[in-house]
């Protein structure tokens, strides 16, 4: 036997579950990605921050840390393949307001950006990329998070959009 522990997160598929199936408007969707671009609930609910004609730029629900983005296409695709010109390029725009926003806000240490491609990868919804974008501090990861096994967030989601939208360089300026 391995001394290896296995933590599971149970409540990642319970949230994706809970937003899967139908959407308000009768027509089926596959992601709670799709569900949120819709913008069939005010932003301030889904928790958007910012909206393109291509991609917007959403709180991670269950964020690693304060202030961890995500930026998604509307058009659900699997693979940076499947993304035409226009959605690459402002997908990319909107990572880069994404990380001026985050350092505006928090002043972190650093900042990390990328994707999880495919459920080994560590995907939550495999079938709809994005790419995450999340501030980053010397220290970051303490006791709670490596002995608890929990996360502290010092503030609430609703407080993280304000801060964010308030730094977002098309919003503020």
């Amino acid at each position: 036997m391995s001394d290896l522990d296995r933590l599971w997160a149970g409540w990642r598929a319970g949230y994706v579950a809970s937003v899967s199936g139908e959407g308000t408007g009768g027509d089926a969707f596959s992601s709670p990605f799709e569900e949120i671009g819709r913008g069939d609930r005010p932003d301030s609910e889904t928790y958007v921050v910012w909206r393109g004609e291509q991609t917007y730029a959403v709180l991670n629900a269950y964020p690693y840390t304060t202030g961890h983005l995500l930026v998604v296409p509307y058009e659900e695709s699997a693979a940076p393949d499947d993304l035409d010109d226009a959605t690459w390029a402002e997908l990319w725009d909107t990572v880069r307001h994404a990380v001026a926003a985050i350092q505006e806000a928090y002043h972190p240490d650093g900042v990390n950006v990328g994707f999880n491609l495919g459920r080994a990868a560590g995907a939550g919804v495999p079938g709809h990329l994005h790419v995450h974008c999340l501030p980053r501090w010397v220290g970051d990861t303490n006791f709670m998070t490596t002995v608890g096994g929990a996360r502290v967030l010092p503030e609430t989601l609703e407080d993280t959009w304000r801060k964010l939208r308030a730094a977002w360089p098309d919003l503020s300026g």
